[in-house]
């Protein structure tokens, strides 16, 4: 992974002023540890008239795989081998920025002890990166780089010279150029930018992560043409803190125009305001039709199959009419974390003896899931191949055989009311598949006939007219049961 930062000068002016800047001395070759591998500053070329600094990461592949969450990158089927088979070690990216922050930080800053006028004069900048992720092509790096000030020249690269036939790749070779931009402005444009080009981060991002955007973006982010794209990107389009940093970018337009601080904006704002109702989110919504349904069917003995981390065994708990929760999954690890969660260590004995976690898989039967009066597969089947559909719905339906199953999953048609999830792509990138609501219908209406169960269909969220409910639930009751009722 490899960026190169050039400029020009004279004898007046020394090209070799860089190294001040970079705070990184021409005449050395210096290397730096970073948390998934070694940041190397060298400067293949340093006189008075031309100076070029180089930045090579080394990826440690190990150490990214191990530190990360050993998950595949979005929702492509080979996800499962992208661990092992990836353009990490070779593309720029988002490990590329944090490098960048990591061995130029005082650059960033604008920070120059040495010589205190360097920061704030423009230089004439050349930054060449050789192979640039560019989900969006090279129009869209124009688009991001040359309202700027920046001069664009994003050359496509070719999947292989051989087979011209085959076209370009996602990557292209980055040449930007720029008289009127400082340093420190450079290298806040290129830690946004880069990874917001390849739409993907190393990793989690967090409520931190929009701090760290408005200020790398200070002063150029609130007014860019493509503000609602880079924000989002950036946070990994997570709604919330891309809705938090569009908010605070707002009020920072706002304060410019109106010539004062963002403090004196924000605290125009009547405080009562700040009282308003946030809307629930969808995973409460879930569990709350989830257990409206558990109790209108009388259970009161119930497997959660599929259970994560937790959430709705501890919801579970917290009403005593469930004598009985059982939480199943396939996971190890997230059992650990629901045992955590659910403080199993220090939980009452009465209490406890009402909850059992247990490893399983739902692709084989259990005996130990018979005779229960209801199951829950909250948000599973989806990420299971759809050959194993099958095996699964034999293991609950046919061998475990509770009264009650209730089934959700996402309705993929609703998938274009979320704002921030690009056209074609699944909610989650472990999603096999995501169905509509008659694809959905038709698969728990083959079970229910399969099986002897009766099925009905509840929306679980707000029920757009055209596009249907976020979530679709399935109730499926056995027949017997049915009757009885």
């Amino acid at each position: 992974m490899f960026l190169t930062i050039s400029t020009t000068g004279s004898a007046e002016r020394p090209a070799t002023d860089l190294g001040f800047l970079l705070h990184k001395h021409p005449e050395k070759a210096q290397r730096f540890s970073t948390s998934y591998g070694t940041a190397h500053v060298l400067y293949p070329e340093a006189d008075a008239e031309r100076c070029t600094a180089a930045l090579l990461l080394e990826v440690d592949a190990v150490a990214l795989v191990r530190r990360g969450k050993g998950k595949g990158r979005g929702g492509a089927p080979d996800a499962a081998l992208a661990q092992y088979v990836n353009d990490r070690p070779y593309a720029a990216s988002s490990l590329l920025a944090v490098a960048l922050s990591a061995v130029f930080s005082s650059a960033m800053r604008g920070v120059c002890n040495a010589r205190p006028e360097l920061p704030g004069r423009p230089l004439p900048l050349r930054v060449e990166v050789p192979a640039l992720p560019a989900r969006g092509g090279p129009g869209l790096v124009g688009r991001l780089f040359e309202p700027l000030g920046w001069r664009v020249g994003a050359e496509p690269v070719v999947l292989d010279g051989e087979f011209p036939q085959w076209g370009d790749s996602r990557y292209v070779r980055l040449v930007l150029e720029a008289e009127t931009l400082t340093l420190a402005e450079a290298l806040r444009h290129l830690y946004v930018l880069l990874p917001v080009l390849d739409d993907a981060k190393h990793y989690w991002v967090a409520s931190d992560e929009v701090d760290k955007l408005l200020r790398a973006g200070a002063g150029w982010l609130p007014g860019h043409p493509e503000q609602r794209l880079i924000t989002s990107r950036y946070l990994s389009r997570r709604w919330s803190l891309t809705r938090e940093a569009m908010e605070r970018l707002e009020l920072v337009r706002l304060a410019e125009a109106d010539d004062s601080d963002v403090e004196e904006i924000d605290n125009a704002v009547a405080a009562e305001t700040e009282a308003e109702e946030k809307p629930t989110p969808l995973a409460v919504q879930r569990r709350e039709a989830i257990l409206a349904a558990l109790r209108a069917a009388g259970a009161s003995r119930v497997l959660d199959l599929g259970c994560g981390q937790g959430q709705l065994v501890q919801a579970l708990l917290r009403d005593p009419s469930f004598t009985e929760v059982v939480g199943l999954d396939v996971s190890v690890r997230a059992l650990t974390i629901a045992s955590r969660r659910l403080k199993l260590d220090r939980m009452g004995e009465r209490q406890a003896a009402r909850v059992k976690l247990l490893q399983g898989s739902l692709a084989y039967t259990d005996r130990r899931l018979k005779g229960y009066d209801a199951a829950v597969l909250s948000e599973v089947i989806e990420h299971l191949d759809l050959p194993r559909l099958p095996a699964l719905e034999y293991a609950v339906f046919g061998a475990a055989r509770p009264r009650t199953v209730l089934v959700t999953t996402p309705n993929v048609e609703y998938n274009v009311r979320w704002e921030s999830l690009p056209a074609g792509h699944a909610r989650h990138g472990d999603h096999r598949f995501e169905w509509t609501r008659e694809e959905f219908r038709a698969w728990s209406r083959m079970i229910a006939e399969r099986h002897g169960y009766e099925v009905e269909f509840v929306p679980v969220g707000p029920d757009d007219p055209e596009v249907g409910p976020p979530t679709q639930m399935a109730v499926f009751v056995t027949a017997q049961e049915a009757k009885a009722a």
